[in-house]
């Protein structure tokens, strides 16, 4: 409950903690293991480079658009703008399944971006996406739906993910449990700080604290945009004619029952889901699902329960000015950003290595990563989405 005063009540609901491999990597392992791979990780080519290549015949000829989680591969029109302000305009052979539906190849790639700039590559960080997305995927897939197709062969951590290529609803939903700090302009603590009364349609209560629980889960969207998002009211949305009334709806309470059901089974695993963001799409049968990415550590804020609860205690005793919850996302490397400089080593082996913990806490095991070359995972991924769905 948030109370008129800047204390806050401690959550009164228990949770039953679901036990965990004792045999997880520690944080020492994790690092060791992070800069074992560093060193033989030799060079990496990108997606293009691939495709140009020809080393999967079914695919040369494709343009890829870049993404900062994940390269996209599909039929018909492609455009997009590069950093460098170029704009590439291609218009790419049909790509579909066997019955017509039109596909999607997505390629997890290990780029980090901060503040719209590119940071590096992180180790291990696109394995760890793609097992934490699938997981959380098969978790909410009840509520939100999925355009993604289980393809034989692959596993939950390969980086190549094959679904439909949906006609895109361009605005993107933040659902907020919590107001986390944040350097971001378009987000709830920036407002807050900035002495907003409103933000996203919704006013903002009086007696909030940074990192502190809100009165209710929010629902924040915001537009999509190349450059930057715009956060805006669904109303506005509405009247903008970026949504339909219908679909916002739909998008709002679907999104709300599977923020319910994560943050649920998470916190049975000692984990605090404070934000997430949902993207979707309309499938060839007219319905509204979920898009990539689902639920995962560069597209939602976890804290780790104990932690945070510690800490609650302690802030409502006087103890503590402030929370500052131990995190699980790229929030975490936010913390290294500097300028539009890129990462050191360093600091990329200690943000993979968070990345490491992290999804062993999600998902209550062993991080077991697939030690090949990044360029033999992803054209093996490649061959076989080519080879079990697209049509010849």
């Amino acid at each position: 409950m948030v109370e008129s005063n800047p204390r806050l009540q401690p959550c009164s609901a228990t949770f039953m903690r679901i036990p965990m491999d004792n045999d997880l990597l520690t944080e020492a392992q994790a690092l060791d293991l992070v800069y074992s791979y560093m060193t033989t990780e030799g060079g990496v080519s990108t997606t293009q480079e691939l495709l140009d290549s020809g080393v999967v015949p079914a695919l040369k000829g494709f343009t890829v658009r870049p993404g900062k989680v994940s390269d996209s591969i599909h039929g018909g029109r492609v455009e997009f703008t590069k950093k460098d302000g170029t704009v590439v305009e291609a218009e790419n052979p049909r790509l579909v399944t066997r019955d017509g539906t039109p596909l999607r190849i997505m390629v997890r790639t290990q780029r980090i971006s901060t503040h719209d700039i590119n940071r590096g590559h992180i180790p291990f960080k696109d394995q760890i996406l793609a097992a934490n997305h699938n997981y959380m995927r098969r978790l909410v897939e009840p509520a939100i739906g999925t355009s993604q197709f289980d393809v034989p062969g692959l596993e939950d951590n390969d980086v190549v993910i094959a679904a439909e290529n949906l006609q895109l609803i361009p605005i993107e939903n933040i659902f907020r449990a919590y107001m986390a700090t944040s350097s971001t302009s378009t987000s709830l603590y920036q407002a807050w700080k900035r002495g907003d009364t409103t933000f996203a349609g919704h006013i903002i209560p009086e007696g909030l604290v940074a990192n502190g629980p809100l009165p209710y889960v929010m629902d924040t969207p915001s537009t999509k945009s190349e450059d930057h998002d715009v956060t805006s009211s669904a109303e506005e949305m509405i009247r903008q004619g970026d949504i339909t009334s219908a679909q916002y709806t739909a998008i709002r309470n679907s999104g709300l029952v599977a923020f319910g059901m994560a943050a649920q089974v998470l916190r049975s695993k000692g984990i605090i889901l404070v934000d997430t963001k949902f993207e979707h799409g309309i499938n060839r049968a007219g319905k509204i699902v979920s898009q990539d990415e689902i639920l995962t550590m560069d597209s939602s804020r976890f804290w780790l329960a104990s932690d945070y609860d510690a800490q609650m205690e302690r802030f409502n005793l006087g103890e503590l000015d402030e929370l500052n919850p131990k995190s699980y996302s790229k929030e975490f490397a936010r913390g290294f950003s500097e300028g539009d400089k890129g990462y050191t080593d360093e600091q990329r082996i200690v943000i993979a290595a968070r990345y490491v913990i992290g999804i062993q806490e999600l998902l209550g095991k062993r991080f077991e990563p697939d030690m090949r070359p990044r360029d033999e995972r992803v054209v093996t991924g490649l061959r076989k989405v080519v080879e079990h769905l697209a049509a010849r």
